[in-house]
């Protein structure tokens, strides 16, 4: 079942079979009501809000929402039994990292609130571990991109790259935005770790398989270990959509790191997990293909 209050998100991205709560993830009394009436003996969390920018606009929402609403979600479920999580994370609890591939040992010091609010989530798994026995799986995305025929990226506002990139592409929008030519990358954009949605989906269904085998609690990173410029992405997307993509350049946006690339030896080992669908021109023509498909998102659909 899923539990939704559907601030960003949408009902008709989900199968109608599938059972749908609509309500905050911190509601503990919900939470009970569904872990009695669903038997539920785990949970995967994809509850946070997760603009970078945005939190550093708004780090109190981002504390609300994503720890808040966390440390009520992991607590009503650890009453109710419920002692296993798999937990949508991010490579935003590194920072700045010193050196790339960045691996799950290394110091984490996260530059804008929504990288926070996800750290002390992950501290807080772990001593729920310590203390009542919850296993987890933290899994660190890097970029989660591309779509499948049925889901893509449908955000109001939207500031993820590749679907303002498209939206340029398709002439709703007369320039993309990059923001910052000077970081100290090959050509001065950010370098980015781009992941397919469907490799990241995959690896939650390893993760709780894990889990339900009796393995450790762990934090992973998922990426593919090849890092891409803003540039070079936009460059992609002109290929696949064949299409002219204006450019601007903006200033940095306050707590942009220049690199995260991952070191996804960890994922690999302890779940036999690895990226299929995750070459740039892949992501950029399942994103392509879903916006082509779905013009004007979920609702209403264009036929």
């Amino acid at each position: 079942m899923v539990l939704d209050k559907l601030d960003r998100g949408h009902r008709e991205a989900l199968d109608p079979q599938i059972p749908f709560y609509e309500g905050r993830t911190g509601d503990r009394a919900l939470l009970a009501k569904i872990a009695r009436e669903h038997e539920i003996d785990s949970c995967i969390h994809f509850a946070a809000l997760a603009y970078v920018g945005e939190s550093v606009e708004k780090p109190a929402e981002y504390c609300e929402n994503n720890l808040e609403e966390g440390i009520a979600m992991m607590s009503a479920l650890e009453k109710a039994g419920v002692r296993r999580l798999v937990l949508s994370s991010t490579a935003a609890v590194y920072g700045e990292p010193k050196k790339v591939p960045i691996v799950e040992d290394r110091e984490k010091w996260p530059k804008n609130p929504y990288g926070w609010s996800n750290l002390f989530l992950e501290r807080l798994l772990e001593s729920f571990d310590t203390a009542y026995g919850s296993k987890f799986m933290a899994l660190r995305y890097f970029n989660a991109a591309g779509a499948t025929e049925t889901q893509g990226e449908d955000h109001e506002p939207e500031t993820h790259l590749i679907p303002n990139v498209l939206a340029a592409a398709a002439g709703e929008k007369p320039h993309v935005s990059v923001f910052g030519n000077n970081y100290p990358t090959p050509n001065g954009t950010p370098v980015r770790d781009y992941i397919h949605v469907a490799d990241l989906a995959d690896a939650h269904i390893l993760a709780l398989e894990h889990l339900r085998r009796g393995g450790a609690s762990a934090c992973l990173n998922l990426g593919t270990g090849q890092g891409n410029s803003v540039l070079e992405l936009i460059e992609t997307a002109r290929q696949v959509t064949g299409r002219p993509i204006p450019v601007r350049m903006e200033a940095p946006r306050p707590g942009d790191p220049a690199s995260l690339v991952a070191d996804s030896s960890r994922a690999k080992s302890v779940l036999k997990w690895g990226p299929k669908m995750s070459s740039l021109k892949t992501i950029i023509e399942t994103a392509w293909n879903w916006r082509m498909r779905y013009s004007r998102g979920y609702f209403p659909h264009a036929e």
